[in-house]
């Protein structure tokens, strides 16, 4: 099979052929996993180019003890590989799309450019951003499902089955306001650390945790998949997963030319709509203020023979009191309509109740 051509990269000097890019990443176990996904997509598009690999510890991985809710900074996962990014330093970073940032709706609302986005409109007001880092691909996603994990030894096996004062380990407003909503009686606990980390403390002899709630997709990759009790959905446990879970994303700096045509052979196009309109609901719903979303999209196949996004969300106060809920099913061809889509989906939830929810998380923040 004969080599692609170079990718033609402009710069101040004039065109450059650049066939060497390297690709940042965190070092976590799962982390370089999604990597090798990228990397082994780009080596089949582009074979004869060169990747190098160059992880990092950040400082969501450096510090697993305080409770994400309060960290003051507000990107935990990405911040010092975005500045060798920009710096030149990293061409790629391949890491999770779903939000990390406990304040924050967008991975990238420091960094991205509504003319030079690639898969689409900024995610934020683009006149307040520098235009250095942009979405350059959204790999095919894993499963994006939530799991339940249970204690070895224990007899339950669904979140139904467990008694009353069970404690569930989980770092997320999200799974604690679904759990609260749906599950009153069982107690939930903070955990925090990788995938291999929570395992442990789960199944210590002195663990105080009954189970865990964790993305599927980790498990998955990890092969973990016998870890995994229960999965969880609308129609099971009457769980929705996080915005952009189980995505691959790879971000670029808006203005490179060469790592934009790198990355157009390699996205997966339903992936990328349904997470473009996951995003543009999140963005919505009062900026992200950790607000606790949980969404459920699937593409189904109409009578016209046509694929359609159907989306399920809802918003949960955090002690569960309250709750909005709304399902919706459209036809999405284009990143605009998937932004469109994901607005749309947002003022239903919106009339259903999820602004005044929102509000007072937003009232009750300001003053704690």
């Amino acid at each position: 099979m004969a080599s692609a051509p170079p990718v033609t990269s402009v710069g101040h000097g004039g065109s450059t052929q650049k066939t060497t890019f390297n690709i940042g990443t965190r070092k976590s176990k799962l982390a370089l996993l999604q990597t090798d996904i990228v990397l082994e997509a780009l080596k089949k598009a582009w074979p004869g180019y060169e990747f190098n690999v160059q992880s990092k510890d950040t400082a969501g991985d450096q510090n697993t003890t305080i409770a994400l809710r309060d960290f003051v900074t507000k990107n935990l996962w990405t911040q010092e590989l975005e500045e060798l990014l920009v710096a030149g330093h990293l061409d790629l970073i391949a890491h999770s799309l779903k939000g990390k940032r406990p304040d924050c709706s967008c991975m990238y609302t420091s960094c991205l450019s509504p003319s030079l986005t690639p898969l689409g409109p900024s995610l934020d007001v683009p006149t307040l951003l520098p235009p250095t880092c942009a979405l350059g691909a959204i790999m095919e996603r894993e499963d994006p499902r939530d799991v339940l994990v249970m204690k070895k030894g224990l007899p339950h096996s669904t979140l139904a089955e467990l008694p009353a004062g069970s404690v569930v380990g989980t770092s997320s407003i999200r799974r604690t306001a679904q759990l609260a909503l749906k599950y009153p009686h069982l107690k939930v606990q903070d955990v925090r650390g990788n995938i291999g980390t929570r395992l442990s403390k789960l199944d210590a002899e002195d663990s105080p945790f009954t189970c865990l709630i964790l993305a599927a997709a980790g498990l998955l990759r990890l092969g973990l998949e016998d870890r995994i009790s229960q999965y969880l959905d609308s129609k099971n446990g009457g769980m929705l997963h996080a915005v952009g879970q189980g995505a691959i994303a790879v971000e670029i700096r808006a203005n490179d030319n060469a790592a934009i045509e790198l990355l157009s052979k390699i996205g997966h196009e339903q992936t990328t709509l349904a997470c473009l309109a996951e995003r543009s609901l999140l963005r919505t719903l009062e900026g992200g203020c950790s607000a606790p979303l949980g969404v459920e999209s699937d593409w189904i196949q109409e009578a016209d023979g046509k694929p359609k996004l159907r989306m399920r969300a809802i918003v949960v106060s955090v002690d569960g009191s309250r709750s909005a809920e709304a399902e919706v099913t459209g036809s999405v061809e284009s990143r605009t309509a998937a932004e469109a889509f994901g607005l749309e989906v947002a003022k239903e939830l919106v009339a259903k109740g999820a602004g005044s929810i929102l509000e007072e998380i937003k009232r009750n923040k300001a003053t704690s």
